[in-house]
């Protein structure tokens, strides 16, 4: 698909392209009251609108943007070190992640991508409780195995956060050092699936066009959480993440 033929979709869909509006914008401040997950509350919405295969590929788009705003802005606080660590074997796998989810049957997608979202709901939980230690071996390892699961799924952030917490990685540091290694691994994705003609065009303007609907959303949680009690934003986080999770697997 050419550009402007791209552009011809977006400009005679307006329902379609009122609703990425609307989504992008209702989930991320939904991601926004709780502190977390726009890559896990996105799918929820985006699999009805641009179908189960293509959400992984759009969300590889829409949240460069998010995690590209951050790199510029905390550039001076990235702790390099760790990025080498995370990515020497993190963007391989990635990469080979990727690849993989280009091979899978729609119905396996919504089945895996279903399942780590019920199961986000409880690895979050665990790891914000876990007080885990990582030497050098273990952190390169375990970029490799974050690498291969974020090749092939999305909001995965609460993992590398955890993982970069384990090696002592915290505040503005810890903001920098994960949008970085996310920005990284994103255009990993974005050049694979383009490769394998998984992302054209036309998808590819629609994460954009998600991507910069995101923005507002934070300001609004921001203004939201002052009248909402502590702890009831991320419950219901939690209860649209499972309700997407059933839908998914209603698919299969």
């Amino acid at each position: 698909m050419s550009l402007n033929e791209a552009f011809q979709f977006l400009i005679t869909s307006p329902l379609q392209l009122m609703l990425a509006c609307f989504v992008a914008f209702s989930a991320s401040i939904l991601a926004g009251l709780s502190g977390y997950g726009t890559g896990l509350i996105l799918p929820v919405f985006l699999v009805p609108l641009v179908g189960v295969t293509n959400v992984i590929p759009v969300m590889a788009v829409a949240m460069l943007l998010n995690n590209g705003s951050r790199v510029i802005a905390f550039w001076q606080e990235i702790q390099w070190l760790h990025v080498r660590h995370i990515l020497v074997l993190g963007l391989p796998a990635c990469i080979t992640g990727a690849y993989s989810y280009t091979l899978l049957s729609a119905d396996w997608i919504a089945l895996l991508l279903g399942s780590f979202l019920l199961a986000s709901v409880l690895l979050r939980r665990i790891l914000r409780n876990a007080q885990l230690r990582f030497s050098t071996t273990t952190e390169l390892g375990a970029g490799a195995a974050f690498g291969f699961i974020n090749g092939g799924m999305t909001g995965t952030g609460a993992i590398l956060i955890s993982m970069l917490m384990s090696v002592g990685v915290n505040g503005s540091a810890l903001v920098a050092t994960d949008a970085v290694i996310s920005v990284t691994l994103g255009i990993a994705k974005i050049i694979l699936f383009g490769s394998f003609a998984v992302l054209n065009l036309e998808l590819a303007l629609m994460g954009l066009l998600i991507g910069l609907c995101t923005a507002p959303g934070a300001f609004v949680a921001r203004v939201m959480l002052k009248h909402i009690p502590a702890g009831i934003h991320a419950w219901f986080m939690e209860l649209v993440i499972i309700a997407g999770a059933i839908a998914l697997f209603s698919r299969v």
